[in-house]
């Protein structure tokens, strides 16, 4: 999906968004009112340049227009297998990306996720994941690993995994199910301004996805595992 046919649909009032070697940053309308626009086109993974570059520009907004809201439009296949990366450590990088996002949530400002492509792995835990709310477009591709790689590192046949992805979502790709386990708020069919508007309106702080997927069907313990943890009970399954 062309992240400008994407952009011209969301925001028909009309935006300013620049992109530089897969990076996108601008502004937007929507509603009347001027939000902030990060994130990634060409299925790029994330490499120090880009999580920084996308940390840069919300810590920009959060100096220059506060409560300006924040949309993070994702397409990304994950972080950056590189050794040069590794060795400079990406998951310092990634994470310094994610406590900005988590910064401006607490300075104030709405923040939605769109994963209008492909969201993979840590690229995706660290930024649609972090928004108040994720959503997605019905042909994006949305996993966490794929299942051979997944077979590969767990030692689970194959065969078996993909007996799983049929009942579970947790093995299964797709927005569906990441819809299931409450980790993808809604998937926008229709008009999506008027789906960007609304999500925008309804954004909160509180993180509801453990609720949305027992409520789903996709998550059946995370809910009840984690209030038996704050209130030193015994978990009770639904």
């Amino acid at each position: 999906m062309n992240w400008q046919t994407v952009a011209d649909a969301l925001f028909p009032q009309g935006h300013r968004i620049a992109e530089r070697e897969n990076f996108l940053s601008g502004d937007a309308q929507v509603a009347g009112q001027t939000v902030a626009i990060i994130g990634t086109s060409g299925h790029t993974p994330i490499g120090v340049e880009i999580a920084l570059a996308q940390a840069a520009a919300i810590l920009d907004t959060v100096r220059a227009h506060p409560g300006r809201p924040i949309v993070i439009l994702v397409d990304t296949v994950g972080q950056r297998l590189r050794r040069r990366d590794e060795m400079l450590g990406i998951n310092s990088y990634m994470a310094h990306l994610g406590k900005c996002i988590e910064l401006a949530r607490r300075r104030g400002h709405r923040i939605v996720g769109l994963v209008y492509d492909q969201a993979l792995s840590g690229g995706f835990i660290t930024s649609g994941l972090m928004a108040d709310a994720c959503y997605a477009l019905p042909g994006a591709t949305i996993r966490v690993m794929g299942l051979p790689a997944m077979a590969r590192i767990t030692k689970v046949p194959l065969e078996r995994l993909e007996e799983l992805a049929v009942d579970n979502p947790v093995f299964a790709p797709g927005p569906e199910n990441y819809l299931r386990m409450g980790g993808v708020a809604a998937i926008w069919h229709g008009e999506l301004a008027a789906a960007m508007a609304q999500a925008l309106r309804d954004a909160a702080p509180e993180d509801r996805r453990a609720e949305l997927g027992l409520e789903r069907g996709g998550r059946k313990l995370a809910r009840p595992v984690a209030a038996a943890v704050r209130t030193g009970s015994d978990v009770q399954a639904a």
